[in-house]
């Protein structure tokens, strides 16, 4: 029991001493050990408290000193949030008074920028579609700039920026009246650049090479137009090219393109034409032979003129004219009576009536035919026109634009081709009538003269 007691006691003081804890398992162990090192024990612990209670007064202290100098601080930051927050109010009502007082101050001078703002932008636009701007490029950019800053900012415009919008309207209305050449890159035609000499003339068009350019839009480049005005425009082109310090004529655009856009579009003569369609080249080829019959018979009556004017001066009848043939008629028969000649001069009259008026009947039924034919083409074009307005209604007129122009072009045709055969075969008819009428008289002097010798 006794031995049990000591073991428990021992368990009691490993728990209450930590530091006697490596005596404690000492073995074996008596009464007198065991009181001594209970002793030791409780001494050091005493210790040790005694050190534990004075760190804790230190560090309670230490955090007293620092609560106070937290509150001094927390009373100070108090009182500077509030200066600074009366400072503030009172910065907050000048701020109020000075912008008041800007505000009265640039009344005059904010118009002033605004207008400064609408011209760089209205500027910077027309600057976009100048030909001057391919020969001084990146303007444009500029302007557009300084309009977007004024716009989107407050901050005003400085001297050099008001004095660039001035510059650059100033550049622009000199050069809208020189006509000057240097070298850029061209878009030609067929796609491919190259690095050419242009004429610009002021703002209004550029040409190269004899022919007109076009501005891209949106760049500073220049383009060959696809399709170039007629050929008359085209001379006064290159007259301007090959100019010295003398004055030539040019075709000038004063829209700047817009009138030369529209000259282009308009169709050419072969266009034209081929807009009348099937009906219209039919026209022309009653015109081409109408007009190839006409020559040729010019040409033969003019001949037979001729000959007929000198077989009158001669007595002796020529076989190459039809006064010759009809005069021999006398010789032929030199002894019939007065109507028998008379039947048979007037027989060869008629033997060459037909030779003289040879195809004037259809260069006649031509200068006939021609007009019905343009009629023809004018009711077909009209049908198109009303099968297209039946199919998609007249929302869109270029859906009705063939057929009208067909109706037109073949009327047009018709005409041009129907008024020259008319003339012509006045023209015509006339010389044949002549010669007829000299033949006849020629006759009626033979008979004349023929009846005087047989009374």
């Amino acid at each position: 029991m006794l031995k049990q007691l000591l073991t428990s006691i021992s368990a009691v003081a490993l728990l209450l001493v930590g530091s006697s804890a490596n005596a404690a398992m000492q073995e074996p162990i008596n009464l007198d050990q065991l009181l001594q090192q209970l002793q030791q024990g409780q001494f050091e612990q005493t210790e040790e408290n005694k050190q534990r209670e004075a760190r804790f007064r230190a560090e309670a202290n230490e955090q007293a000193r620092i609560l106070r100098d937290t509150i001094a601080e927390r009373d100070r930051l108090e009182k500077l949030s509030e200066t600074l927050e009366t400072q503030f109010e009172r910065n907050e009502i000048e701020l109020a008074e000075v912008t008041d007082t800007l505000t009265q101050r640039m009344g005059s001078l904010r118009e002033l920028l605004g207008v400064l703002q609408q011209v760089a932008g209205d500027t910077s636009s027309k600057l976009q579609t100048s030909f001057v701007s391919v020969e001084y490029p990146g303007r444009s950019e500029q302007l557009s700039a300084l309009a977007q800053k004024m716009g989107s900012s407050s901050k005003l415009a400085s001297i050099a920026e008001i004095e660039s919008v001035w510059l650059a309207l100033l550049q622009e209305m000199t050069e809208s009246g020189k006509v000057s050449k240097f070298n850029t890159e061209v878009t030609l035609a067929n796609g491919e650049k190259a690095n050419t000499q242009v004429t610009r003339v002021g703002t209004f068009n550029m040409v190269a090479d004899g022919r007109y350019l076009e501005l891209v839009p949106g760049t500073d480049t220049v383009a060959e137009l696809i399709r170039q005005p007629s050929g008359r425009y085209l001379d006064t082109v290159s007259a301007l090219e090959n100019a010295d310090s003398n004055p030539v004529k040019f075709a000038m655009d004063p829209t700047g393109g817009s009138i030369l856009g529209l000259l282009v579009q308009a169709p050419d003569l072969g266009e034209r034409i081929d807009q009348g369609g099937t009906v219209g080249y039919i026209i022309l080829a009653l015109g081409a032979i109408g007009l190839i019959i006409a020559l040729e018979r010019f040409i033969t009556l003019t001949l037979m003129g001729g000959k007929v004017k000198r077989q009158m001066k001669q007595d002796q009848p020529n076989d190459n004219n039809p006064l010759g043939r009809v005069m021999a008629v006398q010789r032929k028969y030199p002894d019939v009576d007065t109507e028998t000649l008379e039947l048979k001069l007037s027989e060869a009259i008629l033997r060459e009536v037909p030779k003289i008026q040879r195809n004037l009947t259809f260069i006649k039924i031509i200068s006939v035919v021609a007009p019905l034919m343009g009629l023809l083409g004018t009711v077909t074009g009209m049908i198109n026109t009303f099968q297209a307005i039946t199919l998609f209604g007249t929302g869109d007129p270029k859906l009705m634009a063939g057929g009208i122009s067909q109706a037109l072009v073949t009327t047009v045709l018709g005409l041009v081709v129907a008024i020259p055969m008319t003339l012509l075969f006045a023209t015509l008819n006339t010389r044949s009538r002549h010669i007829v009428h000299i033949l006849q008289e020629q006759a009626s002097g033979i008979i004349a003269e023929r009846s005087e010798r047989s009374h």
